[in-house]
């Protein structure tokens, strides 16, 4: 049984974690639409230097073990099919979804994950929905409609294509979650991580190398790029794995929460986001359809009995 402080600890770590991702999507906004950085340029920084700052540690960490994801077949094909579809293809699809439209609305709809596992589950295992599961899809509808079209419903408030790529961001992280589950079950999820970020880095690099056609360096470019690869990554699944050692990982997923309440606020200061009434309403339906699918899914009894160790480092 958890200590309800040791709880609250966990709570703590994964609000400042989801937090640190609010951040760093307030910054690429900054990096893709005022400074008008290329995708595949980003991209292929960001992944590069993520893998090996994370790999680094590992190898100190530990050591030979970092090899051992591709001594298994299945744990090899596991992060190689994360590193394509899950991360790279998450971070590229969010990436033109804030760069076509807003941070805000972005991460709104990447918030949406949970609800296309379900429709994955749904679908393809053939698993009928809880009736939580139900509530929470129609929830997230009506609160994802309002924020689209601000109350004026003739109309979206942010374009067809923001539109796509935004729903293309919430299915590849849902995939972000599912992939690297047979990899993480037999190694450390942050070297899952690591090798996953290198390997998505390595295929952007073939596209457009990050030493290439580089844009013009600047300290802002240098802070926001180191902002997005530490606030963004390094920082945030360091902080979840330290919030999994004291809260199960389905009350530290409710802390994603803060996530888009974070990008919201910062994109009101920083970039003159005005938000009415149906979009802020729409924000808190659409967290509520969350909480109310995780929570239908939560571990009985309310008492914080443990979970696996497995199912904790399953968490991002």
């Amino acid at each position: 049984m958890r200590n309800y402080s040791h709880v609250m600890k966990g709570i703590i770590w994964a609000a400042f974690a989801s937090f640190s991702w609010g951040i760093s999507g307030t910054v690429l906004q900054l990096i893709s639409q005022n400074l008008s950085i290329p995708a595949d340029w980003m991209l292929s920084t960001r992944l590069s230097f993520t893998g090996m700052i994370i790999l680094i540690f590992c190898a100190f960490r530990y050591g030979k073990p970092t090899l051992n994801v591709f001594r298994d077949r299945t744990s090899c094909l596991s992060v190689i099919s994360y590193a394509i579809f899950g991360l790279g293809m998450n971070l590229l699809t969010f990436y033109f979804a804030v760069q076509t439209g807003n941070a805000s609305m972005a991460t709104i709809l990447q918030y949406l994950a949970p609800l296309f596992i379900v429709a994955g589950n749904v679908f393809f295992k053939r698993q009928m929905p809880l009736r939580s599961d139900v509530i929470a899809f129609v929830l997230a509808l009506v609160g994802v409609f309002l924020c689209l079209t601000r109350g004026e419903f003739d109309h979206l408030s942010i374009s067809f294509i923001s539109l796509l790529w935004g729903l293309g961001s919430g299915l590849t992280a849902a995939l972000y979650v599912v992939l690297p589950q047979r990899a993480v079950a037999k190694n450390p999820p942050l070297v899952v991580l690591g090798w996953g970020s290198m390997i998505a880095g390595v295929i952007f690099n073939f596209y457009h190398p990050f030493w290439i056609n580089t844009p013009h360096i600047t300290p802002v470019l240098v802070s926001s790029v180191a902002t997005v690869i530490f606030f963004g990554t390094i920082l945030p699944f360091g902080m979840l794995l330290h919030a999994s050692k004291f809260a199960p990982s389905d009350v530290v997923s409710i802390m994603d929460a803060v996530q888009p309440i974070t990008t919201s606020i910062l994109s009101v200061i920083f970039f003159s986001l005005h938000l009415n009434v149906y979009e802020i309403v729409g924000i808190i339906i659409v967290l509520l359809a969350i909480y109310i699918l995780q929570r239908g899914r939560r571990q009985p009894p309310a008492d914080f009995k443990a979970i696996s160790s497995d199912e904790e480092n399953m968490h991002y």
